[in-house]
């Protein structure tokens, strides 16, 4: 095949993903109730993080922060933005599916036997990094931030939209850093990287860890910025212990 053959097969498999994704997000539209209730739920006190925070001995005191909308169509836009992320998130599976399909005729068997691997393990580690976020940092920014006062007189009216714009950056931000080991592993493969590298240069990796979650921190404020830092310091571990000598 030539350049331009493989040209359009890449865009006939772009086309049947993203059908099959405006397809998933029409239907999770019309579900909006339960969505935005699991969207919605690290607004109350009784969501799960923190009543598990309650039974280790650290009870979370009852709070309530109320989202308020300030633009006219901004929960209609908000609706749909929402309803697309499900669908990506969804359909996921799919485009990583198609995409082995367009790749693996290319690569050697040996190199078919480490992709399939690769493709599935980063994924997996995609999946998890929004769960960690949903779970565990953007509850704990959430409940900080949201309750945060200057003053008793200055109640805290968090606009839906910058509820939305940072539960789905910090969301993505943490699944594409969860590739990490991954990276990390694909590059020890291919004779690229070595754990007595990483290991070298830790304390530097530590200042570029700090400085990646400032640029990736939605909030900008310092407590996000050590939450975020955390995985990311925790990953770096992982990906020493994955790697060769």
């Amino acid at each position: 095949m030539t350049f331009w053959d493989h040209l359009d097969v890449l865009r006939a498999l772009f086309l049947r993903c993203l059908a099959i994704t405006v397809v998933c997000a029409t239907v999770a539209f019309c579900f909006r109730d339960e969505i935005f209730t699991v969207v919605l739920a690290p607004q109350h006190s009784d969501f799960l993080t923190y009543r598990l925070f309650a039974a280790l001995g650290n009870p979370v005191s009852d709070f309530h922060v109320s989202l308020i909308n300030t633009a006219l169509a901004q929960q209609f836009i908000v609706h749909m933005q929402v309803s697309m992320a499900i669908g990506v998130i969804v359909t996921s599976p799919w485009w990583v599916f198609e995409l082995i399909r367009f790749v693996l005729p290319a690569l050697y068997s040996h190199e078919r036997r480490a992709a399939l691997p690769a493709f599935v393990a980063g994924y997996l580690m995609f999946i998890i990094g929004i769960a960690v976020s949903y779970f565990v940092l953007f509850p704990l920014t959430f409940r900080f931030l949201g309750t945060y006062q200057v003053s008793a007189d200055i109640p805290n009216c968090i606009t839906l939209s910058s509820y939305i714009s940072t539960l789905c950056s910090l969301s993505l931000a943490m699944g594409l850093v969860f590739e990490l080991p991954v990276v990390c592993w694909i590059l020890g493969r291919l004779g690229v990287l070595h754990a007595s590298m990483l290991r070298t240069v830790r304390r530097q990796a530590v200042v570029v860890i700090l400085v990646a979650a400032a640029i990736i921190t939605p909030t900008g404020d310092a407590f996000t910025l050590l939450l975020v830092s955390l995985p990311i310091w925790l990953l770096y571990e992982i990906s020493i212990f994955l790697l060769p000598e």
